[in-house]
């Protein structure tokens, strides 16, 4: 029994051993193009060209990170997508959590029917010219509201959520009723708190959706003091991609004046943009896994 207990223990030492080497080269993998990234983004461009960039940088510099905070309409973007941010998540959890409250109830009129009705819009749209029609009747174009109002539903976090709540015994929503407790009241002090790493994995993907969107900036506003973070970030690295004599004079002189390339300022657009939102992600960490996996099981 002591030799067999001997080996049974070498085994699973060696399995751990392969285990924890198998997770560092996965962390390698995915941390050290982002770590790459960031040592570009504050090394001087022309050094860089050389190449030879691993773990750290040979000539630190900040120019980079200047050629972008420079621009007069970046902070000013910051503060849209920031607003649109705060603002867009708390409305599409708190829409989405009701709506996958009520369509979770097993009382519901027709609820295979609503829930289809609303999975229908998953896969089918009326296009993108309808849709920009819409805005204009109702008077969204080139207003902050369009950030918001369009996007304060989304079915995909309906289902995720409705998943969930499944799982949540029916007898508390029964209890709560005998004491009189409303279905508004129900949802705010049981169905709420008792959602929460579903919810929480929700508002990681809202905050993420709306700190990453730029298409709606470029296509429903033109107010300068409209664009988004990443709207700006696009137009810089455009600038600097740009070919031909008028377009290209910008990234021309840059690279002469300074240590500033094309390279090192798409590097530095990256890292402004990820920082943020990895910031965030620690916060909700937690509750992601299992958020995803019990809404996916209960499906």
């Amino acid at each position: 029994m002591v030799k067999r207990k001997s080996r049974r223990t070498a085994g699973k030492f060696i399995f751990d051993i392969f285990r924890v080497l198998f997770i560092i080269f996965i962390c390698i993998v995915c941390v050290y193009p982002f770590w790459n990234i960031f040592v570009i983004s504050v090394n001087d461009g022309q050094d860089a060209l050389r190449g030879g960039l691993y773990f750290w940088p040979r000539m630190f510099t900040l120019e980079n990170y200047e050629q972008i905070l420079q621009r007069k309409e970046f902070l000013h973007a910051i503060m849209v997508t920031l607003g649109r941010t705060l603002i867009g998540t708390p409305l599409v959890v708190l829409n989405t959590s009701m709506l996958a409250y009520v369509l979770s109830r097993e009382k519901l009129i027709g609820r295979k029917f609503w829930t289809l009705l609303f999975i229908f819009t998953m896969y089918f749209s009326g296009g993108m010219v309808p849709y920009y029609l819409q805005l204009k009747n109702l008077g969204l174009l080139d207003k902050f509201a369009v950030y918001i109002f369009p996007a304060m539903l989304n079915v995909y976090y309906m289902i995720l959520i409705r998943s969930y709540l499944y799982g949540i015994p029916e007898s508390l929503v029964e209890s709560a009723q005998l004491d009189g407790a409303n279905d508004l009241r129900i949802y705010a002090q049981i169905i709420f708190p008792l959602a929460k790493p579903v919810i929480m994995t929700i508002v990681l993907f809202a905050s993420i959706s709306h700190w990453n969107a730029w298409f709606d900036s470029r296509l429903y506003t033109n107010s300068m003091d409209l664009k988004t973070l990443q709207l700006v970030l696009v137009e810089i690295l455009n600038q600097f991609q740009t070919s031909g004599s008028n377009g290209a004079s910008l990234a021309q002189k840059a690279q002469m004046m300074s240590g500033v390339t094309q390279k090192s300022v798409q590097m530095a657009a990256v890292m402004v943009a990820t920082i943020p939102i990895i910031c965030v992600y620690p916060f909700v960490q937690k509750y992601f896994v299992k958020g995803i996996m019990i809404g996916a099981v209960k499906a």
